[in-house]
């Protein structure tokens, strides 16, 4: 019988655990701290293991990543990539990152932050408001998670564009890829929404030069990955008024330490990595569904690519 080896010690594990035993009661599970005999152990079901950790389990047949990323399990140079390793992909946990996204283009684009800073001081004050269709919302990456981003904001007026490594089509979208594409994907987006997989190639990609090529008075949303951001070019940006905001939800460092200048800096919305999270009601069902399959002898769903790391 296959074993699933759990990372313990939250509520959010127990949460898991009772769903997986109510759904599948067939399949043994374990928790990190009472792993017992590690050649046991055929599949890992993981967010964030201790690095070297996978490596010490000689009868893996599948790394199930609790999340849409997976260079959380990159990040470790012992991770054993003759081992397939397979990502979530969940209408729920999709449908939580548009929410997100969706919430913070509006609260822009219909200026909140400044009204609600205009009530603290009993000030009424109104601002010219552009139409929807007069502002132009930039995704980098139209994976499952930009491509809903997108639908919904394209839906709601928007015009909306998109940068990917490799050529996408979406009806609605104008997209652009590759290095070519870059930059005349960058000049429009009044509005620039990172949702990048984090890979070599993608690392730091928000630097003092792409900041520069965005429009004038831009805002920026990060809901990819900390890492993809050089933070001091960032705050740079902001300061000098050639962003006129940003909004973060992941940070190169989680928690984010107290001192960082993120928490105190006024342009900077930030919240603790909650833009979406797995939930095990909708995700178990295809956690147990790729168990079976290599139980079978068949390749998981939602395979990743090691090379790609995506």
């Amino acid at each position: 019988m296959p074993v699933l080896i759990f990372r313990s010690g939250s509520a959010r594990t127990q949460w898991w655990l009772d769903t997986f035993r109510e759904r599948a009661p067939e399949i043994e599970v374990r928790l990190w701290d009472e792993p017992g005999d590690k050649s046991e152990i055929t599949h890992a079901l993981v967010w964030e293991p201790n690095p070297g950790v996978l490596a010490t389990m000689p009868s893996l047949k599948l790394i199930i990543s609790l999340g849409a990323g997976v260079d959380h399990l990159f990040r470790d140079p012992k991770v054993p990539l003759q081992v397939p390793i397979a990502r979530v992909v969940d209408v729920n946990l999709t449908a939580r990152m548009t929410e997100y996204v969706v919430l913070y283009v509006l609260r822009h684009h219909r200026h909140v932050p400044l009204y609600e800073a205009r009530q603290r001081e009993s000030l009424w004050q109104s601002e010219t408001q552009p139409a929807a269709f007069d502002r132009t919302v930039g995704i980098m990456g139209l994976g499952t998670l930009g491509r809903d981003a997108a639908e919904k904001l394209v839906g709601l007026g928007f015009r909306v564009t998109g940068w990917t490594r490799t050529p996408r089509r979406m009806e609605g979208v104008e997209s652009f890829h590759g290095e070519a594409g870059f930059a005349p994907f960058l000049q429009s987006a009044e509005i620039l929404v990172n949702l990048l997989p984090l890979t070599p190639q993608t690392e730091n990609i928000v630097d003092a030069k792409l900041l520069a090529a965005l429009p004038e008075g831009a805002y920026f949303i990060n809901v990819g990955r900390g890492p993809h951001v050089v933070d001091k070019d960032l705050i740079a940006a902001l300061d000098s008024g050639r962003l006129s905001g940003a909004v973060l939800d992941v940070f190169r460092k989680e928690p984010l330490p107290a001192g960082d200048p993120f928490w105190r800096h006024p342009k900077i919305t930030l919240t603790p990595h909650v833009a979406s999270m797995s939930d095990p009601r909708t995700v178990i069902e295809q956690v147990i569904d790729n168990v079976r399959r290599t139980e079978r002898g068949e390749d998981p769903l939602n395979r990743v690519d090691p090379q790609q790391q995506y």
